[in-house]
C-alpha cells in the first residue's frame, strides 16, 4: 500500500510549506473530509445537478473519481452540513434536507456466474430493508426493491435518493462471454426497471459506469435517465483540471520538481503529457486523470499508476477475438452518438474504447464529426504494451525487452538488426492471428511504433502524400523510415514503389537521413524472409 507523503521540512521564503495528504484510492467522500486529505472542490457542480434534475446517467473511464462523485452526492443527500463547510455548496444549500439513500457499489464482486450478481443485490436490498424495517417476502431483489422504495417513502415521507456506482460491473468484464453477459442483463434490467415504474417516490437517482450498454443492457429499461457523459455543463465533475491542479497541488509539483531535478515548469508540462488529455464534450477542457495524478505526486516518479491497477483483459480479449483493425483506431473521426452507447461487443469497440478510457475526444472535423485519439502518454503506451502479450507468446516484461531493442536500432539507424528484432517478435504470435493478409503483418509493425512512440520517434500508418499512401511512417531525431509492405512478393518490389511514387519527396529538405525500407512477407514461413530490401538516400 502506497503511504501518505507529506510536504514539509521544503523552505520556501523562510516558511515551511502546508502538509498534504493525497486521498490515494480513498473513495469517501466523508474520509477525506473528516481525515485531512486535500479535496479538489467539485461541490458547486454536485449542488447544481442534485437540483436542477432527477434522474442521470454518467459515463467516466475507471480509476476517474466516479465513486468518489457518489460518495459526495451520499453525503449531501444525508444532509451532513458538517461535511461540507468551507466548500462551495456551503454557501449555496440552506435547507441540508435528509433523505433516504439507497447507495449500491457493484464493482466488488467477480460476476462469474448469474447466481453472484442475484446473492449480491439481495444482500444490499437485505441491508435497506433492516435500516427502514421493510419486508417484502419474494426472493427477488427486483420485487423486494420494489417494495422497498414505495414503503420507505411512505414511511419516512420523503421521496427516496438511489445511487448506483459502477451499474455496468456484472456487464463489462463479460463482454466476451455473450451468454452470461445476456444473463446478467436480465437481472440488472429488471432491478432498475424500479427507477422508472416508482417515479413518484423518488427525489433523485444517479447511475454511473464505465460505459453506456444501449440495445444490450438495461438502457432499453431506463429512458428516463439523462446521460450527461458528454454534457459540456458537467464536463469537469470527474478528473482534475489544469486550474485545479495548480490552486490545489502547486506545492507537491515543486517537491516533485526538486525530486526529478527539473524546473516546476518542466514538471507541470511533464505532467501534462503524462496524465492529462481527456475531454468529455466537443472543444472541452483537458482534464487529469487524478488517480495517475495523486500517484504521481504521491511518489514523485512519473509512473505508468492507470494500468497497475488492472489488466484490462476482457477488452483486450474482444480486440483480438473481433481482427480488429487497430491501425485505425487512433485518430479516426466518428459521430458522437457512436461514443455515446455500445450496442454490441462485436462491433461497438470504438465505443467501448472511448468509454474505457483508451481513446478521448481530441478534435472536431470541419464535417462536425468528433477525432478521437489516445489522451496521454501514459495510456498510448500502456494500450500497446497490453496488445503485445494478448497476440503473441511474449511476456510483458520479454516484450518490454524486445521493444527498447527495436527502439533502439531504429534511433541508430540499424535497419538490419530492426529487421531481425521484427522477426523475433512476428515469431512469438499466435498463428490464429495470421490470415494471409499484408494488414496483419503491418498490424504488427504499426503497435510495435506507437509503443515506441515518443518526443524521439514519431510512427504514422498510412500516412497520406500526394501520390499514395506510405504504408509507416517513422521519424527520429536523424532518420526518417517510410516503409511499404508487400505479400509474397518482394522487399525489392515494395522499395521500388516508395522510389516510382516519391514518397520521400516531401522531406527533401529534410537534414534527416532517408530510409526507404521495403518490406515482404511470406504467408508459408509466416515471417519475413531472410532478404534486404532497404536504401539509404544522404542528404
Amino acid at each position: 500500500m502506497l503511504e501518505n507523503y507529506y510536504l514539509c521540512g521544503i523552505i520556501k521564503k523562510g516558511i515551511k510549506m502546508k502538509k498534504v495528504k493525497y486521498p490515494i484510492g480513498i473513495q469517501s467522500f466523508a474520509s477525506i473530509r473528516e481525515d485531512g486529505y486535500v479535496y479538489v472542490d467539485k461541490t458547486e457542480q454536485v449542488y447544481d445537478l442534485a437540483n436542477n434534475g432527477k434522474f442521470y446517467f454518467l459515463s467516466r473511464p475507471r480509476r476517474f473519481g466516479k465513486s468518489l462523485l457518489v460518495s459526495t452526492l451520499d453525503a449531501y443527500f444525508c444532509g451532513r452540513k458538517d461535511l461540507f463547510k468551507g466548500l462551495a455548496i456551503d454557501k449555496l444549500e440552506k435547507d441540508w434536507t435528509e433523505y433516504p439513500v439507497f447507495h449500491i457499489d457493484l464493482s466488488n464482486v467477480s460476476y462469474n456466474s448469474p447466481e453472484l450478481l442475484k446473492e449480491k443485490l439481495s444482500s444490499e436490498v437485505a441491508k435497506w430493508e433492516e435500516e427502514y424495517g421493510t419486508n417484502e417476502k419474494s426472493s427477488d431483489p427486483a420485487i423486494r426493491f420494489g417494495t422497498l422504495i414505495r414503503l420507505t417513502s411512505k414511511k419516512q415521507g420523503k421521496k427516496v435518493v438511489i445511487l448506483v456506482d459502477e451499474y455496468d460491473a456484472p456487464l463489462v468484464n463479460l463482454i466476451h462471454k455473450p451468454e452470461l453477459l445476456e444473463a446478467n442483463r436480465e437481472t440488472l434490467s429488471g432491478f432498475y426497471k424500479n427507477l422508472k415504474a416508482n417515479d413518484q417516490y423518488i427525489k433523485f437517482a444517479f447511475l454511473t459506469g464505465v460505459t453506456k450498454f444501449g440495445q444490450l443492457s438495461v438502457f432499453s429499461a431506463l429512458n428516463n435517465l439523462k446521460d450527461i457523459s458528454l454534457n459540456e455543463r458537467y464536463q469537469k465533475i470527474c478528473g482534475i483540471t489544469e486550474e485545479e491542479l495548480h490552486r490545489d497541488f502547486d506545492d507537491g509539483v515543486a517537491t516533485m520538481a526538486v525530486k526529478n531535478k527539473m524546473t516546476k515548469e518542466e514538471c507541470y508540462d511533464r505532467l501534462k503529457e503524462m496524465y492529462d488529455g481527456y475531454h468529455f464534450c466537443k472543444e472541452g477542457v483537458g482534464m487529469y486523470n487524478p488517480f495517475s495524478l495523486l500517484n504521481a505526486l504521491d511518489d514523485k516518479e512519473f509512473g505508468s499508476y492507470w494500468f497497475q491497477t488492472g489488466t484490462p483483459t476482457a477488452l483486450m480479449l474482444a480486440l483480438r477475438d473481433t481482427n480488429a483493425d487497430i491501425t485505425h483506431i487512433a485518430g479516426q473521426m466518428v459521430n458522437a452518438e457512436v461514443l455515446q452507447s455500445v450496442n454490441s461487443y462485436q462491433t461497438d469497440l470504438t465505443a467501448l474504447l472511448y468509454q474505457s478510457g483508451y481513446l478521448t475526444i481530441t478534435g472536431v472535423a470541419p464535417t462536425g464529426a468528433l477525432i478521437i485519439d489516445f489522451p496521454n502518454e501514459e495510456v498510448r503506451l500502456g494500450f500497446t504494451n497490453q496488445l503485445i502479450p494478448i497476440y503473441s507468446s511474449l511476456s510483458s516484461g520479454t516484450s518490454s525487452s524486445l521493444s527498447n531493442r527495436i527502439k533502439l536500432a531504429l534511433m541508430e539507424g540499424d535497419v538490419d538488426t530492426y529487421i531481425a528484432e521484427m522477426r523475433t517478435l512476428i515469431a512469438s504470435i499466435q498463428y490464429e492471428f495470421f490470415k494471409q493478409t499484408e494488414q496483419a503483418f503491418q498490424f504488427i509493425f504499426y503497435v510495435t511504433g506507437i509503443l515506441l512512440d515518443a518526443k524521439d520517434l514519431l510512427t504514422t500508418a498510412e500516412k497520406r502524400t500526394n501520390r499514395g499512401r506510405i504504408d509507416m511512417l517513422v521519424e527520429t531525431m536523424d532518420y526518417i523510415y517510410i516503409m511499404e509492405f508487400k505479400l509474397d512478393q518482394s522487399p525489392e518490389v515494395a522499395l521500388q514503389q516508395i522510389k516510382d511514387k516519391d514518397y520521400a519527396e516531401q522531406w527533401a529538405t529534410d537534414p534527416r537521413k532517408k530510409i526507404l525500407l521495403g518490406v515482404n512477407f511470406s504467408t508459408e514461413i509466416r515471417n519475413i524472409p531472410e532478404q534486404k530490401g532497404y536504401e539509404f538516400i544522404s542528404v
